[in-house]
């Protein structure tokens, strides 16, 4: 392996045989923080679901839609922050498959539709700030808009991570790890319920789509392989399974359950 592979892929510094890809908001989290502030202090429930809608119908960019989500926001920065730390809480299977996966090696690379500090923020508030600095974080950013605070009454935007038309093509990191050579290749994990999943549905060896969720339907109409889980603990079974070597990838993808 090439010294400058572990800047350009974070997650192999250790040499993993398994890395875990995994969505924040409605995964990690049991409520997603974009939806509970549009939700609470945007433009409501209904709006928010139609804007859904048309991603997942084609009819939309994600990128568009989410943007217009977050900019009917004009609560402060650090209040928004404040707000969440109070309503979302942590999927309950999740700080034991964190600590398992910190035990075995198994790197977890956080990717986001969502915006860093807000991440960051609730890691902190939930796990810990040391937990925090072991995690890769991927996501999009915030700035303040033209003239003011990011901490004053309209005063932030989201700052996208690239150019696509999600804003954040979490496929492209994905890619970077599955393209590499078969034996230095990782098996590759994801865990998403969503419309920002969409793009890395399809690029991992097994993907957990969240039952219930948008991302069961859209896999099922691409044809794409995945299983269902209702919390990290169904995922800490089957990936604990497969690292063990009682269960491979292909067993693992039984679809809706």
């Amino acid at each position: 392996m090439g010294s400058t592979l572990p800047i350009a892929l974070p997650a192999l510094k250790t040499n993993p045989k398994f890395i875990f890809f995994t969505d924040f908001d409605g995964t990690i989290t049991q409520l997603d923080s974009n939806d509970f502030l549009t939700d609470n202090l945007g433009y409501g429930l209904a709006q928010r679901k139609k804007g859904n809608d048309d991603v997942l119908s084609g009819r939309r960019d994600f990128r568009d839609s989410f943007r217009d989500m977050l900019d009917s926001i004009s609560t402060p920065f650090d209040e928004c922050i404040d707000i969440l730390r109070r309503n979302i809480t942590l999927d309950p299977g999740f700080k034991a498959f964190f600590d398992w996966a910190r035990e075995n090696n198994v790197p977890i690379v956080v990717l986001s539709g969502g915006m860093k500090p807000i991440i960051r923020a609730l890691l902190a508030h939930m796990l810990g700030e040391e937990a925090v600095e072991t995690l890769q974080i991927v996501s999009n950013d915030v700035a303040p808009r033209k003239g003011k605070s990011i901490n004053e009454a309209g005063g932030w935007q989201i700052v996208y991570h690239d150019d696509s038309g999600f804003g954040h093509d979490k496929s492209l990191e994905i890619r970077l790890y599955a393209r590499l050579p078969a034996e230095e290749r990782p098996v590759l994990f994801y865990a998403g319920d969503g419309v920002s999943d969409l793009s890395a549905a399809k690029e991992t060896d097994l993907l957990f789509a969240k039952t219930g969720r948008d991302l069961v339907a859209f896999c099922e109409r691409e044809n794409v392989p995945f299983t269902t889980f209702n919390d990290f603990s169904d995922i800490h079974a089957t990936v604990k399974d497969i690292v063990a070597g009682k269960l491979t990838v292909t067993e693992a993808a039984t679809g809706r359950k």
